[in-house]
């Protein structure tokens, strides 16, 4: 079984389009479609001395330096290490083809490369990241952003706003809509029959009854008696400081955390560079390597693509897991 998977590389004048050059030299079970620029990637695969073929989608596997390709033009020309706002919508437009491919059946499965928020936002394009934005172009109401390494999933209940936002954000219909996605995405995607999933609580020592904060009390634990009342297996809150214990993560599949910093730090301490992103509740299958454009390494050929085969790794499991 050959799968279509798509692919965008990000940010040009990062390390994108270098992982993706990199990554093909060895060739691949499945089709792996570029949306992309050719000659961005035609320039740095010579910047690399590495060979690159690209050719028409074909439904084929990819040969060793072969990669098919959708041509989404850039504005100007990208050089490794610097930022042009003048390219940021051409970014933008890749995720907007590759997602419409998805949404047509055209592709398995959306693996993207790391993007830059900040020159987007410069080039006056509200942009929050990849989760968001796909969220708005697939009209979902809802999405789970989920890091996975090997031994651990994080998944949080809130993303990338102030940390001063997180308890006014925080509700029980956000975090029940939440824990229902990641219950049957664990299911359907990754073929756990009853995912356990394991709460952290919002503030110090999860609240300590309500000394340290009531969020615990008025918004955490109804929705997880709640939801232990539908039958989905929920523990919590527990305490951010030892819920990534040994003694917790054997019992829980994932770990549901309040905030993007609360989680994601043990995530990358324990698996950085090997880690995958996953956007659950969307009505396709997207993936994204755990690391950020890399502008010093763009180019040099030094760029780790370890994170980038765990995601399209991660991307065609999951595929093939929903279509047996």
């Amino acid at each position: 079984m050959t799968l279509r998977l798509a692919v965008t590389p990000g940010e040009p004048a990062g390390i994108g389009p270098d992982l993706l050059i990199q990554f093909c030299q060895h060739g691949y079970t499945h089709e792996l479609v570029v949306i992309a620029d050719p000659e961005l990637l035609l320039q740095r695969a010579k910047m690399l001395d590495l060979p690159l073929n690209l050719r028409d989608p074909s439904g084929t596997a990819i040969a060793p330096g072969e990669l098919a390709i959708v041509p989404v033009a850039l504005h100007k020309t990208s050089t490794p290490g610097e930022l042009d706002a003048s390219n940021a919508r051409a970014v933008l437009a890749t995720l907007q083809v590759a997602t419409q491919g998805c949404l047509n059946g055209e592709y398995a499965a959306l693996i993207t490369g790391p993007i830059h928020k900040a020159i987007i936002n410069d080039a006056g394009v509200p942009f929050s990241g990849h989760t968001e934005y796909l969220a708005r172009l697939s009209n979902t109401s809802r999405v789970v952003m989920m890091l996975a390494t090997q031994g651990l999933r994080v998944a949080l209940a809130t993303t990338h706003i102030p940390l001063a936002s997180v308890a006014d954000t925080l509700t029980t219909d956000l975090l029940e809509e939440t824990l229902i996605i990641i219950h049957r995405d664990l299911k359907t995607r990754f073929g756990i029959d009853n995912p356990s999933i394991l709460v952290c609580g919002l503030n110090p020592h999860a609240g300590e009854n309500g000394h340290i904060g009531s969020e615990e009390i008025s918004v955490i634990i109804p929705v997880i008696e709640k939801l232990k009342n539908r039958g989905i297996a929920v523990t919590g809150p527990l305490p951010a400081d030892t819920i990534f214990t040994p003694k917790h993560l054997a019992q829980g599949d994932v770990v549901l955390a309040m905030y993007h910093d609360q989680g994601l730090p043990v995530l990358k301490y324990k698996g950085f560079g090997n880690a995958v992103n996953i956007t659950l509740g969307l009505p396709f299958i997207r993936t994204s390597v755990d690391h950020g454009t890399a502008l010093e390494l763009a180019g040099s050929g030094q760029a780790d693509t370890g994170s980038l085969a765990t995601a399209i790794d991660s991307a065609a499991m999951m595929a093939i897991a929903m279509s047996s």
